[in-house]
C-alpha cells in the first residue's frame, strides 16, 4: 500500500488551523485542521455548481462571472467549458498557496483552468469584492462546507442575511448566484428568500450516483 504524503502547508488568515496538501497514488487532498476540505477524485458537485448556474443564467448571459474560492479548480474548470471565449472571470481566493498549488502541484487534475486567458485570479476575501460595486452576471460561492458547516469562522457573515443581500446586490438584474454545500439547509434556503431570491434547491452526489449528498442553490435576483 503506498504512503500518504505531506506535500505542502500553508497558514489561513483568522484560523487556527493548518491547510495541508497530501498526496496519495497520485490523487491530491486538501484538509484544514481533521477536516477534509476536497479530493482530486471526487469533484463531480463542484462541477454541477457551475452547470446549474450557467443553466439558470444561460451561456449568452454569462459574460462576467465572480468565483468565490479557487479549490481545486473543479468548478473554475467546468465553468470555463460551458460560457463564451469573451467571458471574463474573477477568481477570488484567500489562500495564495492555493493559487500556488493549482499552478505547480494539482492543476492538471482540472486541466489547468488558471492558464485559461479569461481568468483573472484575486489573492483576498471574496466578501471586499461584494463591496466595490461590481455587478456579475454570475455569482459561484463555495469557500466553506456550506451554511451549516463552517470550517472557518470568519465565513459565517456570508452566509448571513447581510452577505445574503450584498451577494443579491452584487447581481445584475435576472443574475444568478450558485452556492455549494456539504449539507441541505432549510433555513438556509428561507434566507435566501429572505434576501430577495427566486431560489432552486438542487440536491446531487459527491461522485456521480454514490458518495455523501450535497446541496447547490441557485438564486435568481
Amino acid at each position: 500500500m503506498k504512503p500518504r504524503e505531506l506535500v505542502a502547508s500553508a497558514a489561513v488568515p483568522g484560523h487556527k488551523a493548518t491547510l495541508q496538501c497530501w498526496e496519495h497514488d497520485g490523487a491530491h487532498q486538501l484538509w484544514l485542521g481533521r477536516t477534509e476540505l476536497m479530493s482530486s477524485r471526487v469533484h463531480e458537485s463542484e462541477e454541477a455548481l457551475a452547470e446549474y448556474a450557467v443553466a439558470a443564467r444561460g451561456r449568452a448571459g454569462c459574460k462576467r462571472v465572480l468565483v468565490g474560492g479557487l479549490g481545486m479548480g473543479f468548478t473554475l474548470a467546468k465553468l470555463l467549458a460551458s460560457i463564451d471565449a469573451d467571458a471574463v472571470v474573477e477568481v477570488h481566493e484567500l489562500v495564495p498557496e492555493v493559487v500556488q498549488w493549482n499552478q505547480s502541484v494539482f492543476g492538471h487534475h482540472a486541466g489547468h483552468p488558471l492558464r485559461d486567458p479569461r481568468v483573472q485570479v484575486v489573492v483576498g476575501d471574496v466578501a471586499k469584492a461584494l463591496r466595490t460595486k461590481a455587478v456579475y452576471d454570475v455569482i459561484l460561492l463555495d469557500v466553506d462546507n456550506g451554511p451549516e458547516a463552517l470550517v472557518h469562522p470568519r465565513n459565517e457573515d456570508l452566509y448571513a442575511n447581510r452577505g445574503l443581500v450584498e451577494l443579491r446586490d452584487a447581481l445584475r438584474p435576472d443574475g444568478v448566484l450558485g452556492v455549494w454545500s456539504s449539507a441541505d439547509s432549510p433555513s438556509f434556503t428561507g434566507r435566501l428568500r429572505g434576501a430577495g431570491m427566486k431560489v432552486t434547491a438542487h440536491h446531487t452526489r459527491a461522485r456521480g450516483r454514490k458518495g455523501p449528498r450535497r446541496t447547490i442553490w441557485t438564486c435568481r435576483r
